[in-house]
Parts: C-alpha cells; sequence; structure tokens
C-alpha cells in the first residue's frame, strides 16, 4: 500500500529508541516532516539526522511527558514553528517489573505517569491547540498486548496499558465530531531496550514464544506498518480501534 503522508506535520514523544524510533523513520519515509520528543537529546539527534539524511525535515527537543505544566509550552513551540501537528504519535513509555505484592509507589507512580497520564495529557494538548480548531487530525497511541491479557510481573503495566486503551475509546467518541481520529496499536512483545534484558531470560522467552502463535516477536517494523496506515488517509474510517499486533496472542 503506498501511503504518502507529504506536507503532514507529525509528533512523536518517546522517539530517541525503540518503536517511537521506528514509527518516527517510517512516518518520514511516507513523506512526513517529523518533530521528536525524548528525554534524551544525545538519541533524539541521532533519530533526527537519520530522517535529515533521507531529505526531510525534523526537528527535535528534549520534553519529559511527565513535567505535565509544560506540555502546552512545548506543544506551543511546535505551533509556533510548523503552525499545526497533524499526526500525533504517544511512544513514550516505561515498565518496572515486579511482583503484585511488592510493587511500589514509586514504581506505580513512575509507570502510570508516562504511560497514561503523560500520554492523556499530550493528546489534550494537541488537540486543543491545533487539532479541535483546525478540525482534523490522527492520534495514534501505542498501547500493548497488556491491555487486554494478564502477564506476570506486570500488574501495574497491565492496567497502564488498559487505561491507555479506554482514553483511545473515550478520544476517539468525543472528538469525532472534529474530525480527529484516535486509535491504539497493540503489539505483542517486541525486541527493543525496554524489553531486551527481559528476553534474555531463557524461560520467559520460552513462555513469550510459546504464547504466539506464529511463533516469534514482533519487530519494530511490524509496528511502524500500522502507525503509518492509522496516521494516514487510508484508514479515515477508523477510529477508537485497538489494532493488535501480536501475532494472534490475544486469540487464546
Amino acid at each position: 500500500m503506498d501511503i504518502d503522508l507529504s506536507g503532514r506535520i507529525a509528533l512523536v514523544t518517546g522517539a530517541g529508541s525503540g518503536l517511537g524510533m521506528s514509527s518516527a523513520i517510517s512516518l518520514a519515509q511516507s513523506g512526513a516532516t517529523l518533530v521528536l520528543w525524548g528525554r534524551t537529546e544525545s538519541k533524539l539527534a541521532e533519530v533526527g539526522s537519520k530522517i535529515l539524511d533521507m531529505g526531510r525535515a525534523c526537528h527535535w527537543y528534549s520534553v519529559d511527558v511527565t513535567e505535565f505544566e509544560l506540555i502546552n509550552d512545548n506543544v506551543k513551540k511546535i505551533l509556533d514553528r510548523h503552525g499545526r501537528i497533524d499526526i500525533l504519535i504517544n511512544s513514550a513509555g516505561t515498565n518496572i517489573p515486579q511482583n503484585a505484592e511488592l510493587v511500589t509507589y514509586e514504581a506505580w507512580d513512575s509507570i502510570m505517569n508516562i504511560n497514561a497520564k503523560g500520554l492523556f495529557f499530550c493528546c489534550q494538548a494537541v488537540a486543543q491547540q491545533s487539532m479541535i480548531p483546525n478540525r482534523r487530525g490522527s492520534i495514534i497511541n501505542i498501547s500493548s498486548q497488556s491491555g487486554q491479557v494478564a502477564l506476570p510481573k506486570r500488574a501495574v503495566y497491565c492496567a497502564s496499558k488498559g487505561a491507555v486503551d479506554q482514553l483511545t475509546r473515550v478520544m476517539a467518541l468525543e472528538w469525532a465530531e472534529y474530525n480527529i481520529r484516535v486509535n491504539a496499536v497493540a503489539p505483542t512483545f517486541v525486541k527493543t531496550p525496554l524489553t531486551e534484558k527481559m528476553l534474555e531470560d531463557k524461560n520467559f522467552s520460552e513462555y513469550v514464544l510459546g504464547n504466539i502463535p506464529m511463533k516469534r516477536l514482533a519487530t519494530p517494523e511490524d509496528v511502524a506498518n500500522v502507525v503509518c496506515f492509522l496516521a494516514s488517509d487510508k484508514s479515515a474510517m477508523i477510529t477508537g480501534a485497538i489494532i493488535p499486533v501480536d501475532g494472534g496472542w490475544t486469540i487464546h
């Protein structure tokens, strides 16, 4: 499928690595102008340089989505430069594996603040300042199969992704009148810096592959392809969807 995002302005959070990085690169390959947010400027610069080398416009800013009071100001900076935001990819995320009886207040707050609260207020700021006034936009939240299935040592992570799924549905419902589409992509395990150490555990890796009927991990490109589709007009009638990219895990 030929996806053309020429002329679109796309903001990607968590763009310095993992699914944020792969999504940003795929959006750029499809013609979009990119704005990258992340906490580590050196990583953003590396991704941004790859996009610039493609001949695409790209800017990046060190932004922590848990600094909630700064989100609106950081969105305004993008609007001052580009005039609007057409696409928002919420990819910033974290996990701290703990058995449920050992979850700490600090771990709960860290996971929820990034995965759910930061995501929501990024959506709100972009919608308020750009997408609602312009009456168009596509928001894609990076969720997880964990929003639908239980995983050991991931009580808080599963709760956060369940929240992402429901927030996605509610925002899709409320903002449909403005022609804003809000969807989520729900991958299975992907080999990224977040999961690499977990998957080095042989027992855990066998558990994961044993639950995926297609018997392989997802690749960052598998996820990025769906992100680009949802960002484009090819998906113009899709909103409020949670699209699994899980090799069949959630059909069990």
